[in-house]
């Protein structure tokens, strides 16, 4: 059999099939593309402005690395007038974090991008070692998630800059909505499916120049690129990266749901952009969303020429209504001939003298959406929807050898002596609770 022709050159020898379309591609094409892509998603949200300053939260995997590739790339290509700088964060894991922290140092004399390590210990007093041997390694990755979110803001901070931009990527979204979907946290979509996560106020104060450490803007430029391709540029571009998973990751719920995620793409290629479409569609319905989503909001048609949700590759196309018609005619042409059989449900006879019951319509309660108003952590001053911030309140917990604690559950003669180290680190590093 002859070697399949590149689709878009048409010349080279096709290489690579696309896991988002299964579209036949040579390596040129396939960066090329790749790389367009991402610069269609920067540009039709504007995610950049000129002159901004920017940190990429590098942890020396595959998605940061190729999101610092891809950037310095394209800045220079587009002049887009930033400067990058990559923000690192140290959780204190023997033997996974130290030594993709050495593939970060690495990265960044490869992108001539200075680097800053910030870690959990100088910020929280505690390492991830210390707190997986106090809580074990069922739900570690709570405070790992708190610390480190958290943690990237406070290294923001401490750099002077007001955006931080992450290495999340499709599958990661789509993850995260089914995550959200078997909680039954919808008002949580609003702000994981958006492309850029901070409030009105803080994009303006960004733009502006005026410094607010306490609100952070966030993006999400590989949002529409699939895990599988990210790789695949990794490798053919030759990049340097770290592909050890973390070693207490395995118990996380997020591995139920990337399965579920690698099993529907095995299926449906388009699936993954097809579960991040419907968080998407879903926020938009959830009151209030537009605030927690920000001044990006939930993209919109931004990734049709980008092959992405809205695309033919992604969503619906007019063959497929026509193949429905199809369907339906057939379904039709089978009912006239007795093909089909019509089932029917027996109603039960009600007793005599037996009181009504209630219908589902009358007796269901309707269900308040929650709207949550952003404020400031009364110990630490970090922006949180709670009076105690979770990371205060989980801190609160270790402290006391009581990891478990509820939320809110905290003592108030302890304020002092649980977040004293946490508020010391953020007056150093510029972030205030006044």
């Amino acid at each position: 059999m002859a070697p399949s022709p590149c689709a878009l050159c048409h010349t080279n020898r096709a290489l690579i099939l696309r896991p988002k379309n299964h579209q036949k591609l040579c390596k040129p094409c396939f960066i090329n593309t790749f790389e367009a892509e991402i610069h269609h998603i920067i540009t039709a949200n504007k995610l950049f402005h000129r002159g901004e300053r920017i940190a990429i939260g590098a942890s020396g995997g595959k998605d940061s690395t190729v999101l610092a590739s891809v950037l310095k790339t394209l800045n220079e290509r587009y002049d887009y007038g930033v400067e990058l700088v990559l923000l690192s964060i140290d959780e204190g894991i023997k033997g996974y974090r130290d030594d993709s922290l050495e593939t970060v140092k690495r990265n960044a004399q490869q992108y001539n991008m200075p680097l800053t390590i910030l870690g959990y210990s100088e910020l929280y007093g505690w390492t991830m070692d210390q707190v997986v041997e106090q809580v074990g390694k069922k739900g570690n990755c709570t405070y790992c998630g708190v610390f480190r979110r958290q943690a990237l803001d406070r290294g923001a901070a401490k750099l002077g800059v007001q955006h931080v931009v992450t290495g999340h990527n499709a599958d990661d979204v789509a993850e995260t909505v089914l995550m959200n979907l078997l909680r039954g946290d919808l008002p949580r979509l609003s702000r994981t499916t958006s492309i850029v996560t901070s409030t009105p106020s803080a994009v303006a104060n960004a733009e502006s120049g005026v410094p607010n450490h306490t609100n952070i803007k966030r993006s999400k430029p590989l949002k529409y690129a699939y895990e599988k391709e990210i790789v695949l540029y990794a490798h053919h571009k030759q990049l340097d990266y770290f592909s050890t998973e973390c070693i207490y990751s395995p118990e996380a719920f997020r591995g139920s749901a990337r399965a579920l995620i690698k099993n529907l793409e095995r299926v449906r290629p388009s699936a993954i952009l097809d579960v991040v479409k419907s968080g998407e569609d879903m926020a938009r319905l959830i009151p209030g969303s537009d605030e927690r989503c920000g001044t990006g909001g939930c993209a919109t048609n931004t990734t049709e020429e980008a092959g992405g949700c809205g695309s033919s590759q992604g969503r619906s196309t007019g063959g497929e209504m026509a193949d429905m018609e199809k369907r339906l005619q057939q379904n039709d042409n089978a009912a006239d001939h007795g093909l089909e059989v019509e089932i029917t449900t027996m109603k039960t006879p009600r007793k005599k003298n037996a009181p009504k019951k209630a219908t589902h319509a009358s007796t269901q309660v309707p269900r308040k959406a929650v709207n949550q108003t952003m404020g400031q952590c009364t110990r630490c001053g970090y922006l949180s929807s709670q009076n105690v911030c979770k990371a205060c309140t989980l801190l609160e917990g270790l402290n006391k050898s009581r990891p478990k604690a509820s939320i809110g559950q905290v003592d108030a003669e302890d304020d002092e002596t649980s977040t004293s180290h946490l508020s010391n680190t953020m007056n150093q590093v510029g972030i205030s609770g006044d």
